[in-house]
C-alpha cells in the first residue's frame, strides 16, 4: 500500500503537478537521451573506483607513498563534491546540453592527462581536473533526465536505470579496472574514458535538446567559495586523522569546515540568487533522501576500497580476479533495480528505503568475518549479495524522491545537491575509514613480533574495522528513511505528459 498523501513541499517549491505543467512537451527521443545520460553517469561513478584496482601498480610505477595513494581516490571525490553545487547552477543558467557536452569533453581530456602522468603530482592534478569537469557533467546529466521525464511511470523506469548505475557503477569500475590493469596497463583505467566520451558527445549533439533556466540567473559566488572551502576542510581533516585525532590538522580543519558550512547556510538564506535555494532542502522528504544519499555513499565507496585491498593484498587476487569478485554485487543491483521499478508505484518508497540500509549493513557486517586465509565463497560472496540487494533498494527510488516536485528552474541545483551528498559521503567515508583502519592496524601490531603473518593479521584487523563502521553508518540511514521519506503517490508519479512528435 502506498503511504498516505500529505504534501511536504515548502512554500516556494513547485508541487509536482505545477512543475510538470510548466515543463516542455515530452521529448520523443527521451529514451535515447536516457541511454546517453546513463553512459555519462556510468563514466563518472565508475571513475571513483576503477582507479582502485590500478592503485597498486600505479603506486609502484610512480613511487607514491601510501598517503598519496589514498589521495588519488579522495581528491577526485573531494573536488567533484565540493564544486557540484556550482556546476549544477552553471548547467541551469548556461544550458544543460552545453554543460553536458563541455563536461564530457573536459573529463575525457583530464583522463588522458592522468593516463599519461609520469609523476605523482601529475596524476593527482589530473584527478582533480577530472573532479572539476565531473562536477559540471553529473548535475547536467541528472537535470536533463529530470526535465525530459517529468512524471508518470516512465519517470520511475528512467530513475531506476539511473539509480542502478549509481549503485552498481562503483562495482563495474572494479571489474573494468581489473581487465584493463591485467591485460593492458593501469593507465588504461584513465584512457578508457576518452572513447566513451567521444561516443557520448557524438550522440548527444543530435538527440539532446537544450534547456535552461530563465529569470534570475546570477551566480552566488560567495556561497560557492564557502561550500567548497568548508567541504574541503572537512575532508582534509578526516584524511589527516590517520596520523592521529589529536594532530593540529584534525583539530583545526574539522571545526573550520563546520563553521564555513554554517556560514554557507547563512549566506544562502539571505541571498536573492542562492547557489542552493534552501526551499530545495526544506522539504522533509528531500532532506531525508539527501541524508540517506550521504550515508549510503560513505558506506559504499569507503567499504569497496578496503574490499579491493583485501582481495589483492591478503588473498593475492590478480586485478581481474579482484574485479570479477565484485560482479555478484553488480548483478544483484541490476536485477533488483529491474524488479523494484515494476512495483515502486504501488509499494511507495518508504519501505524499500528503510529496509535497504538494514540489508546493506548486514552485508557489510558479514564482511567483518574475513580472515587471512579467508574463503571467498563463505566470507565475501554472501556479504556482497546482501550489499547489492540493499543498495538496489536505496538507489532505485533515491533520485525519484530527491527530485520530486522540483521546478525546472532549479533542476540543476537539486540534481547537484543529491549527487553532492553521495560524492561527499564517499570522500568523507574513504578518509574516515582510512583513519579507523590505520588505528586498528597500529593497535594490532602493539607487542607482536614482526612477521608476514602478523602483518597480514594487522591488515585484516584494519579492514574489519572499516567494514564495521561502514555497516554502522549505512544502518543509520534506515531510521532517517522511515521517519522522513514519506512522499505521496502524486509526488512520486506526478502526471504523464502528453507526447508531441515532430
Amino acid at each position: 500500500m502506498s503511504t498516505p498523501s500529505i504534501s511536504t513541499d515548502p512554500p516556494g517549491t513547485a508541487p509536482a503537478s505545477q512543475a510538470i505543467a510548466a515543463s516542455p512537451p515530452a521529448n520523443p527521443r527521451r529514451w535515447w537521451l536516457l541511454a546517453i545520460v546513463a553512459l555519462a553517469q556510468l563514466t563518472v561513478v565508475l571513475d571513483g573506483t576503477i582507479v582502485n584496482i590500478a592503485l597498486p601498480q600505479a603506486q609502484t610505477a610512480l613511487g607514491m607513498s601510501d598517503g598519496d595513494r589514498t589521495w588519488v581516490v579522495t581528491l577526485y571525490s573531494l573536488v567533484f563534491g565540493a564544486l557540484l553545487l556550482l556546476g549544477g547552477r552553471i548547467a541551469d543558467f548556461w544550458g544543460r546540453k552545453r554543460a553536458f557536452i563541455v563536461g564530457m569533453a573536459g573529463f575525457a581530456i583530464a583522463s588522458a592527462l592522468g593516463g599519461a602522468a609520469q609523476s605523482t603530482w601529475e596524476l593527482l592534478a589530473a584527478r582533480g581536473l577530472q573532479g572539476l569537469f565531473a562536477a559540471l557533467l553529473a548535475p547536467a546529466s541528472l537535470a536533463l533526465l529530470t526535465v525530459n521525464f517529468p512524471g508518470g511511470k516512465d519517470r520511475i523506469k528512467a530513475f531506476a536505470v539511473y539509480g542502478a548505475i549509481a549503485g552498481g557503477g562503483a562495482a563495474v569500475g572494479l571489474i573494468l579496472g581489473g581487465v584493463l590493469t591485467e591485460y593492458a596497463s593501469w593507465r588504461w583505467c584513465l584512457y578508457v574514458n576518452v572513447p566513451i566520451a567521444i561516443v557520448a558527445i557524438a550522440t548527444a549533439i543530435p538527440v539532446i535538446r537544450e534547456s535552461k533556466a530563465h529569470g534570475n540567473t546570477r551566480y552566488d559566488m560567495p556561497g560557492a567559495i564557502l561550500v567548497a572551502l568548508g567541504l574541503g576542510s572537512l575532508v582534509f581533516g578526516f584524511a589527516q586523522a590517520e596520523n592521529g585525532w589529536g594532530t593540529w590538522p584534525v583539530l583545526v580543519c574539522l571545526p573550520v569546515g563546520l563553521v564555513l558550512l554554517g556560514l554557507f547556510v547563512w549566506v544562502e538564506s539571505r541571498s536573492n540568487h542562492p547557489l542552493l535555494p534552501l526551499r530545495i532542502m526544506a522539504s522533509r522528504v528531500r532532506g531525508g533522501a539527501f541524508l540517506t544519499a550521504l550515508l549510503s555513499g560513505a558506506a559504499l565507496l569507503g567499504g569497496l576500497l578496503f574490499l579491493t585491498l583485501y582481495l589483492q593484498i591478503v588473498l593475492g587476487y590478480t586485478p581481474i580476479q579482484s574485479g570479477l569478485a565484485a560482479l555478484p554485487m553488480t548483478a544483484t543491483i541490476m536485477i533488483g533495480a529491474g524488479v523494484l521499478s515494476k512495483f515502486l508505484a504501488r509499494t511507495g518508497v518508504r519501505i524499500p528505503m528503510t529496509v535497504g540500509p538494514i540489508v546493506g549493513a548486514a552485508g557489510l557486517l558479514w564482511l567483518t568475518g574475513i580472515t587471512v586465509g579467508g574463503n571467498y565463497a563463505l566470507a565475501v560472496l554472501p556479504g556482497l549479495i546482501l550489499l547489492g540487494v540493499g543498495l538496489a533498494m536505496i538507489f532505485v527510488p533515491l533520485q525519484n524522491v530527491a527530485l520530486s516536485g522540483i521546478a525546472e528552474h532549479d533542476a540543476g541545483a537539486a540534481s547537484a545537491a543529491v549527487t553532492a551528498m553521495q560524492q561527499i559521503g564517499g570522500s568523507l567515508g574513504t578518509a574516515l575509514f582510512t583513519a579507523l583502519y590505520t588505528a586498528a592496524v597500529s593497535g594490532y601490531l602493539v607487542g607482536k613480533v614482526p612477521s608476514q603473518a602478523v602483518q597480514f593479521g594487522a591488515l585484516v584487523s584494519g579492514y574489519q574495522s572499516a567494514f564495521l563502521w561502514a555497516a554502522i553508518i549505512m544502518f543509520a540511514a534506515a531510521p532517517i528513511a522511515f521517519f522522513l521519506v514519506r512522499p505521496s503517490k502524486e509526488d512520486l508519479l506526478g502526471s504523464e505528459p502528453a507526447v508531441h512528435l515532430g
